[in-house]
């Protein structure tokens, strides 16, 4: 694994699975908060039908338990998806598991909103956890 600087640019990282274990151990300890929301508003991935750049946004929403999310990490984890090929709706949920495995939230939500093409834009959510509060 891979540490990242603690300055300077972010090496490329190879795949989504060193994105994913980079994200594990970036954790930082969760601080007295109920709920963090994360928006990512130039996520790239590409079309597996295509290969063309699909772009949009991720926006994750957590009750996080010990720890959370670092926010360098998560940049360098969704830059994983860049050469990937999945549809939306799968990104939403492989993220959402990610969350899982790297802070193990009480409750996680991830919402992807793909750029309009062809004239449809596309939102998928994927929730993991404890049944929402509100």
């Amino acid at each position: 694994m891979r540490r990242l600087p603690a300055s300077g640019p972010l090496p490329r990282p190879r795949d989504p699975e060193e994105g994913r274990e980079t994200l594990r151990e970036e954790a930082i300890p969760a601080a007295d908060v109920q709920r963090v929301r994360l928006r990512a508003l130039e996520f790239t991935s590409l079309c597996p039908k295509t290969g063309q750049p699909d772009f949009g946004r991720v926006t994750i929403d957590y009750e996080p338990r010990d720890r959370c999310l670092e926010s360098k990490a998560l940049k360098f984890y969704l830059w994983s998806f860049r050469d990937e090929g999945e549809f939306c709706e799968t990104l939403a949920a492989r993220i959402a598991d990610d969350v899982v495995y790297a802070v193990s939230p009480r409750r996680v939500r991830v919402d992807i909103e793909q750029n309009v093409r062809g004239g449809i834009e596309i939102v998928a959510t994927a929730e993991r956890g404890e049944a929402a509060a509100d």
